[in-house]
This record gives structure tokens, sequence and C-alpha cells, in this order.
């Protein structure tokens, strides 16, 4: 008996949404293989329900198949029934992933990272979200009484994401009003997009089993404290050897390190419309927010663009195995297997072109004069998604990652965003995330 439980083949879109299908358990087994069909205009859906201009209107259709390792089923309410999904590849005849396959994109990228550097690449995303609904009102930053307000939630919320098996790690009170933070250990390649993604709907689940609702927008309030989806990383050789490090280089960073970090930095500007890729990602995005708004590097500099995250320990070993990187520009309104393939894209072209790590900086960029600045060759980041897809538009390098369908009907979405958003304040805009994302 499978007492109609219906099993979501999910994936992830342009806007960072998961889209999907059901069907009845019993049904599971023989959809495994080929998984259901798709209409292919469907990836160019915006948040809202508008449509972008699109080259495929009724046309055209893929394969969304179920990835056997992504396979999450949580079942610990009473009184609901299991939540049960995998997450997809959009394939077209002969098993390849559609051009426009987020989840493509990142298996390309990661494919040419491992063919050129004989390397893995490694990382985890912190989760930040507001949970809204909450009927207590909102206790101090970081305290037990954040925590003890919700303790349901938490524990439904542990329970789950220990089920889904995603490496959980912790569980913590944030510095917003009713905010809260998930991270998650470190994965290989794919696994680490597909991580993040289940996290996030898991979480999602969970708050509304409660009457809550989780929100991940990057700012739920026009006046409130943003939510990052940040994004730690390293590399590793084929022993799982963490090579990211090594010790008596510049920071300790190995010269793979240098140029890839000298690789996002360059091209951080224009990756912004991938990986900050909404109109209200850039009322996070800024100088002086500890969210950044300049393409910078630093150590432990949480205003940098990129920066190094040493390890604690003072052993040797210890040091080199937790030594790692983090890009904190992210925000939940972008897929993560887009994030992911615009960051290893960005750091493999400092590979391929040797460039030279810049300046560290000790201090906040923004602190510093527009001279110092310049000095330095530290560019802001944009100021709006209308200025990120300019500035994306305007790299050349950054346009011939995406095949030309994927990259011209991504911006054409993007662009629809931009319009929609356009006639609203501020205050109406973030509400408008808030109750999407």
């Amino acid at each position: 008996m499978t007492n109609g439980e219906i099993v979501l083949f999910t994936w992830s879109d342009y806007v960072g949404l998961m889209r999907c299908r059901g069907v009845p358990l019993a049904e599971l087994d023989r959809r495994m293989e080929h998984g259901l069909g798709w209409a292919v205009a469907g990836q160019a859906q915006s948040p809202f329900p508008d449509l972008a201009p699109n080259p495929w209107g009724p046309m055209m259709e893929v394969r969304q198949v179920p990835i056997a390792s992504t396979k999450t089923r949580i079942d610990i309410w009473d009184d609901a029934p299991p939540f049960h999904f995998y997450l997809c590849d959009s394939q077209v005849n002969g098993g390849k992933n559609w051009d426009c396959c987020t989840r493509g994109f990142l298996k390309s990228a990661l494919e040419d990272f491992k063919s050129e550097t004989g390397l893995d690449f490694v990382a985890a995303f912190e989760h930040e979200f507001m949970l809204m609904d909450d009927p207590l009102p909102a206790a101090p930053s970081f305290t037990v009484e954040t925590m003890r307000n919700v303790a349901k939630f938490t524990q439904d919320m542990t329970y789950a994401l220990t089920q889904a098996n995603i490496g959980l790690e912790t569980v913590e009170p944030e510095f917003g009003e009713h905010q809260y933070e998930v991270t998650c250990a470190p994965a290989v390649g794919l696994a680490a997009a597909e991580r993040a993604i289940i996290a996030r709907e898991v979480i999602r689940e969970c708050a509304r089993r409660l009457g809550m609702r989780s929100s991940f927008s990057p700012k739920v309030k026009a006046d409130g404290i943003g939510n990052g989806a940040h994004v730690h990383f390293s590399f590793q050789d084929s022993s799982g050897k963490n090579v990211t490090s090594n010790p008596g280089e510049k920071h300790d960073a190995s010269l793979l390190t240098q140029q890839f970090i000298a690789g996002v930095v360059r091209h951080m500007p224009a990756i912004c419309a991938l990986t900050s890729p909404s109109p209200v990602s850039y009322f996070r995005l800024g100088p002086q927010h500890w969210s950044v708004g300049y393409a910078s590097f630093g150590v432990q500099n949480r205003e940098a663009a990129i920066r190094i995250c040493p390890s604690p320990s003072m052993d040797p070993a210890e040091m080199v195995r937790g030594y790692n990187l983090e890009l904190r520009a992210p925000d939940a309104t972008a897929s993560p297997y887009i994030v992911l393939g615009a960051l290893v894209r960005a750091g493999l072209q400092g590979i391929r072109e040797k460039l030279e790590i810049p300046q560290a900086l000790g201090v906040d960029p923004g602190s510093l004069t527009d001279q110092e600045r310049k000095e330095l060759h530290i560019l802001p980041l944009p100021g709006s998604l209308a200025e990120a897809l300019d500035l994306m538009d305007a790299d050349s390098i950054v346009r011939e990652w995406m095949p030309k369908v994927m990259y011209d009907s991504y911006v054409s979405v993007k662009r629809l965003e931009v319009t929609l958003m356009a006639d609203l304040d501020p205050v109406e805009i973030c509400e408008r995330y808030a109750r999407v994302y």
C-alpha cells in the first residue's frame, strides 16, 4: 500500500526555484529511466506568473530525469504525508543535458576544471533565512531565547535535515529578527549544489508544517538585515587531500589557488548577474553591509568578495586540511548550480591565464577613498540587476560560458524581472520576493 504517496521530480531553474511534477509512488520505478516530459518554455518563467520572451513557445520538450543519488524522503509528521522528491537532470534525446539545464551548466564547468587541473572542486553553502509568521516577538540577536522560541521548528528541521543526509553541521540564531542559519558539510562537485537545494526545500517544508514560512530572500524587509548564501570551497586531489593551501606561499595559498582567486576577482562584477541575480539582491549587496560592495580579496575580511578562511588549528596537518575560501556575494535567488558553475568558470579562467593574486585587503574596501581603490584596481560591484546584466554582457569571457540559447534566455528572464519591479518601491519589492523565496 502506498496510501496516496506522491513522489516529486524537481529541478532548479534560472530563478533558483524548484519546479516539479509528481508521480504516484507505485509509478516511480518505471519513471526512473526516462523521467517526465516538460515544456521548456517554463524555463522562461520569472519568480512570478510571467513568462519572458523565449525561443521555444509551445514547440519543444525535454525529459526531467530523476537522479537516484538525490532521493529525499522525510517522514516525521503525523499529520502530513512524507515529503518525497528527487532532483532531476534536464535531458534531450540520447541522455545528453539540454543546453539550458542549470545542472548541466555546473556539470560542464566541473568537467573542464577536472580535466585541466586534475582536481575536484569541493564546496558547501551557508543558508541564512528569516522565519516569517512566528507568533512570538523577535528576541535579541544570537540568543538562546531566539532558538527556544521556535524549539519545535528547530527540532523538526534538525530531524528532517538529518533524514535528508545532507551533512547538517550547525543550526544557529543569526543577527536579524527571526533570522537563522544552517550550514552543511562540504561535498564534491554536483553534490555540493544538490545539498544546498535539498536543504532549502526541507527547511521550507518544516516551517510550513508549523504554519510559518521560511524566506531565503536576500532582503525580507527593505530596512532589515540581509540573507546571504555564502559558499565555502576548496580543491581536492585524487587521494582526497585538500590542496588549496601550500604553507610558505603567499597567504599559505597554493599557486593554483592564487590564480583561481585572481580570476574570481576579475570577473566578479560580471558574475553578480549569476550569483546575485534579482532586483532585491542589490538591497543586500553594498559597502559596509558585511555582504560586500567591491570586487576585492582578503584574508578573514568579511567585506571582501572572496576571502581566505585559514583553519583555527595549530596542528600543521589540520591547518592544511581546514584551509578554504569563501565567496560572499551569492544569495538564494540564484540556483546553486549556476552559482557554483560561475565560480568554477571564473577561477578556471584565472588558472588558464596564470593571473596574479590581488593584494589582500586588511581593511574594509568601503573605507578607502576612490583614488585608493583605483590604485589597488578594486572595482565596485553593480548597484542593480540591470547594471549587473550590462556588466555581464560586456564581459566576452563570461558570455561564452553558456551556450548562446541559455545565455539569451537567461538574460531575457532577468530583464523581465527588472521590468516587473521598475515601478515598485523597495518595500513592495522586498515583500514580493519574501513571499516567493
